[in-house]
């Protein structure tokens, strides 16, 4: 009789099989929750670096362009004026001379070129200095660089500027940049965008 009340209050294989296998799948569930939300935190941390370092990249592109000048060697002060691109000529280290200012699109990167003058007379024949100022940018076909002229916003019909016009007429540039490093997840897309107006080719004073 005692034999048999020890046997009965045991566990059975199935039910310790049956034990484990819920203990197994408590603790792997909690482990992929636990990596789940480090990964979320961290891509989370992540976006916010690239905002930032996005941010500060506007605020100088933005004092740079608006201190445009006449180039060392005479130039407009706008090389190219494009969607994705702009070149322009601007004091940026402020050495008194003018640098040769590249700001592009390459890929997801925003970068700039920089190019000191040299020689004699001075020129813009050097080496290009190129930095990343801005990784993710999701821009793809929304122009970063729009173009504006001094009649703007009362003129409508001939702003923004078309390619032709903007090299001579643009007094207000608009920046915007997309950033977001993985377009398939959350958070959205993040918009920086400001308007720049150059200072030395203001006709509205």
């Amino acid at each position: 009789m005692k034999k048999n009340k020890l046997k009965n209050n045991g566990f059975t294989l199935l039910e310790i099989t049956v034990a484990t296998s819920i203990f197994i799948i408590l603790i792997l569930a909690w482990f992929d929750f636990s990596i789940n939300s480090y990964q979320s935190a961290s891509f989370g941390q992540d976006q916010i670096e690239a905002i930032r370092l996005a941010q500060k990249g506007v605020d100088i592109m933005a004092k740079e362009i608006r201190e445009a000048s006449i180039a060392e060697n005479g130039s407009y002060p706008l090389e190219l004026a494009g969607d994705q691109e702009i070149i322009f000529y601007s004091d940026i280290d402020q050495d008194v001379y003018t640098e040769r200012v590249r700001y592009t699109l390459n890929g997801t990167n925003l970068e700039k070129g920089i190019i000191e003058p040299s020689g004699n007379p001075l020129d813009y024949t050097g080496t290009e200095e190129i930095t990343i100022i801005s990784t993710h940018v999701r821009n793809d076909s929304i122009p970063i660089f729009t173009y504006y002229n001094g009649d703007y916003p009362y003129d409508t019909e001939n702003n923004p500027l078309p390619a032709p016009a903007r090299l001579i007429e643009t007094k207000l540039l608009h920046v915007f940049l997309r950033i977001n490093i993985d377009p398939i997840r959350a958070p959205k897309d993040f918009d920086l965008e400001t308007d720049v107006q150059l200072r030395n080719l203001k006709n509205n004073l």
